[in-house]
């Protein structure tokens, strides 16, 4: 086809500049993401100044699945429909331009050399859909395991953070201690810089840090099989905004590869033609790579109201399937043996709803263990089967809750954790304490120790004393204060278990506020 020279000129000049906008725009918001996960973090300030969770408020997916499990709109999650209204006009352009994950599988290329192959699986990515949004409805909250930002952010915290944290720390800490006495003049500024804006910090620890970096990195893996493997054909944000395209005014022209060259076709990263050669609009990403690969300069975007005649990428039977699937799953989550039994280690953070309510509510994005200032949350495995997967929980021996800190509370995306402030905090239970009389120095071996009591933080101490008298293996007369717990002041925050100077578990332990506390008869007088 022959165009005049300056018609040509001008396409040739106009159109590369899109991919470039599209770059552009990736790096912008890739940047604001990494901006915003390090400010998800304790900095001094008991309050956070960003919307560190605005990635998740942003997400329809998020919104669409909270809103059914919770049975009400989450006013949180309002921002989603800025990108509901962008996908509305421009298409599927939140995968290749704003999507930090998708910045950095493509970014992943220059390392990962992408295969091509002919194994594509466009309907799973809705077979998913279909099952994480009728699971939600139902109570199951599976979407932690499949949303791109959960994935991401989680992978991030539990294992890159602290990688990197601790390598770096490695690397400075040797030279000042190996290296000459001159070199740590040059070097300290530099660690200090690093300390300030882009070291966490605290150097912390995570159950599954494992699993979820092997997660992560098996989304990039899977470049192996054809670029953008996850977005084409697993992540269920894009069939999400793909079906929410479909309506878009924003297209591609021509609707067709053209015959004798297919070049748009074959090099397309999302495979975004039929087999008929007939482009698909909501498997179209917006990458721009097209306007470069015509030869022609045919290929353009534009703002037109057409028919969409392709069909989706899934059949009846596909769909009746993935809809029972959905229905299965909060079945045998409600049959399941620990369903019926009590977990005495289970202590929610201080904000959690209701056990059911807040499965169903929570998107395992890892935001709260991340800004633990004790690194007292760690994720859970089974123990409350895969219902519970990746779910935070207080570990007492690792770490405690601070008792003025409300950040946690602060960074959760969905209200699975409501917000507190410090006065509410103080007041909140999520847990009690109990002693175990044969660790306790006290009582199991007649020692002096008040280490619970003196760093109990609330404002009436929930520890007290009976003193009683007793003696020692010498027959020497003693006076001993045997602590107890108050259990109408103890709110649970573990600090009375981390700082227990009993050897291997505590002697005093707090457990989830829904178990029953054992019970300790209490002597006076001589024993």
């Amino acid at each position: 086809m022959q165009h005049p020279p300056s018609k040509i000129l001008i396409k040739m000049k106009i159109k590369p500049y899109l991919k470039q906008v599209r770059r552009l725009s990736q790096l912008i918001c890739l940047v604001i993401f990494l901006f915003l996960f390090r400010h998800t973090d304790y900095t001094g300030n008991d309050t956070i100044p960003y919307a560190v969770n605005i990635l998740f408020r942003l997400d329809p997916l998020v919104l669409a699945t909270i809103t059914l499990a919770q049975k009400t709109f989450v006013t949180l999650l309002w921002p989603s429909f800025i990108i509901i209204g962008l996908t509305l006009f421009f298409g599927r352009c939140f995968c290749s331009w704003i999507c930090p994950l998708g910045t950095l599988i493509d970014g992943s290329g220059y390392f990962i050399k992408s295969g091509k192959s002919n194994f594509s699986l466009p309907y799973l990515k809705y077979i998913i859909l279909i099952i994480v949004l009728i699971s939600s409805g139902f109570g199951v909250q599976l979407l932690g395991f499949v949303d791109p930002f959960s994935l991401l952010v989680r992978g991030m915290v539990f294992s890159i953070d602290p990688i990197i944290n601790y390598l770096v720390s490695l690397v400075f800490d040797s030279v000042y201690k190996m290296g000459p006495a001159a070199l740590s003049d040059y070097t300290e500024p530099i660690y200090e810089w690093l300390k300030i804006f882009v070291l966490p910090f605290k150097q912390s620890f995570f159950y599954l840090s494992f699993l979820s970096f092997f997660l992560l990195v098996f989304i990039f893996i899977m470049e192996l099989f054809g670029k953008r493997f996850w977005c084409k054909n697993l992540c269920p944000l894009g069939g999400l905004l793909a079906l929410i395209s479909r309506i878009s005014v924003f297209k591609r022209l021509p609707i067709r590869s053209c015959k004798n060259c297919e070049l748009c076709e074959t090099k397309c990263r999302m495979d975004a033609f039929d087999k008929d050669h007939k482009f698909e609009f909501e498997e179209c990403n917006l990458c721009m790579d097209c306007l470069e690969f015509c030869p022609d300069q045919i290929t353009s975007f534009k703002f037109a109201i057409q028919k969409n005649n392709t069909q989706i990428n899934m059949n009846r039977r596909q769909m009746i399937s993935a809809g029972l699937i959905g229905l299965a799953l909060p079945v045998l989550s409600r049959t399941n043996a620990i369903s019926k039994t009590a977990d005495d280690d289970l202590i929610r953070p201080p904000g959690a709803l209701d056990e059911t309510l807040f499965l169903a509510s929570c998107v395992r994005c890892g935001e709260c263990m991340k800004v633990c200032i004790n690194n007292a949350l760690q994720p859970l495995f089974f123990e409350k089967s895969l219902e519970g997967m990746f779910t935070p929980k207080l570990v007492p021996r690792l770490g405690y809750c601070e008792f003025n800190c409300t950040l946690c509370t602060q960074v959760c995306p969905t209200g699975a954790l409501s917000r507190l402030n410090v006065e509410q905090k103080h007041a909140f239970v999520i847990g009690k304490a109990y002693f175990d009389t044969n660790k306790c120095l006290v009582y199991a071996q007649k020692k002096s120790c008040i280490v619970c009591e003196e760093h109990c933080p609330t404002h009436d101490k929930a520890i007290g004393f009976n003193e009683i008298k007793t003696r020692d293996i010498q027959g020497n007369l003693l006076v001993l204060k045997q602590p107890y717990v108050k259990e109408e002041l103890c709110i649970g925050c573990g600090i009375c278990e981390h700082i227990c100077p009993v050897q291997g578990s505590s002697a005093i332990r707090v457990v989830g506020k829904d178990n029953k506390v054992p019970s300790i008869q209490y002597k006076s007088g001589y024993e």
